[in-house]
């Protein structure tokens, strides 16, 4: 009895080189951006809204408090109140922990240096900058941002938007010619990440220099006070490190061979035969 034909695996361009050189510094760029933040952070592990510090009600904060004879890391947020002892406030190993907002295995450097945290912080922030600057520009001027980034009328529409939404939280992806293309959950989450929150990040980290503060007093009031900058600063990289996290499980979930060849090779494998879903 003679086999079914099955459909020819077919690979396809995906990714130009500059979209890979840029996503491979951003690996890097990221990682050092966040884990030298949290070294900054943790010279004062809470947050404020407006204008000055009001020590007696943070928003959020990481502490070190004593419960009795034992000593205990404690989160705050808001009125709640967490016991994350090993963690947040209190962390190291068992018989050597100290007072401390993130562990030590999340910042660097990993002991309490904040002026080297700086330096790692504005140096690689200055290079993440200018390699945005140039994706960007490569996407704007190649064409790439109007045909692969932004949506069309058609996958807007609401019963569409809500059947995308509804196979990524089965884990169901696009096949056959489907996945050629970004489909508009992608689309709209990149778009958010490029155009507001990394744009957020940058400007309310600049309002955090004394010397900015100085040439543009205005950006800090427009986001409500130094505290208020330092607390969106802080929100839009966890923003970041969020999607980050959501985009790798869905690399792996996707494919995980296909989405990395497609990454360094630039080639991502199809099946035409395939129809989509």
């Amino acid at each position: 009895m003679a086999r079914p034909n099955r459909p020819r695996t077919v690979l396809v361009k995906r990714h130009g080189i500059v979209t890979r050189i840029t996503h491979a510094l951003n690996v890097v760029f990221v990682a050092v951006l966040l884990m030298s933040g949290l070294q900054i952070f943790n010279a004062h592990p809470a947050l404020y809204w407006g204008q000055a510090s009001t020590f007696e009600s943070p928003w959020i904060a990481m502490t070190k408090a004593e419960i009795g004879d034992e000593a205990r890391g404690i989160t705050t947020i808001g009125s709640l109140r967490f016991d994350t002892t090993g963690l947040f406030g209190w962390s190291g190993r068992e018989g050597a922990r100290e007072p401390r907002g993130f562990p030590a295995w999340a910042t660097i450097p990993s002991w309490r240096d904040l002026a080297a945290g700086r330096r790692w912080h504005f140096f690689f922030a200055w290079l993440f900058v200018a390699n945005g600057l140039v994706y960007l520009a490569w996407t704007v001027l190649s064409g790439r941002l109007k045909r692969d980034l932004l949506p069309t009328r058609d996958q807007l529409r609401p019963g569409r938007l809500a059947r995308e939404i509804l196979d990524h939280a089965r884990l169901r992806f696009p096949k056959g010619e489907a996945a050629r293309r970004y489909n508009a959950i992608q689309k709209l989450a990149y778009l958010a990440v490029i155009l507001v929150l990394l744009p957020a990040m940058l400007l309310t980290g600049l309002c955090m220099s004394p010397g900015f503060n100085a040439a543009a007093p205005w950006l800090t009031d427009l986001f409500g006070g130094r505290q208020s900058a330092r607390t969106f600063h802080f929100l839009s990289a966890g923003l970041i490190a969020l999607f980050v996290v959501v985009h790798v499980a869905m690399v792996v979930a996707s494919g995980l061979w296909n989405n990395l060849r497609a990454m360094i090779t630039g080639r991502y494998a199809i099946q035409p035969g395939e129809p989509p879903r």
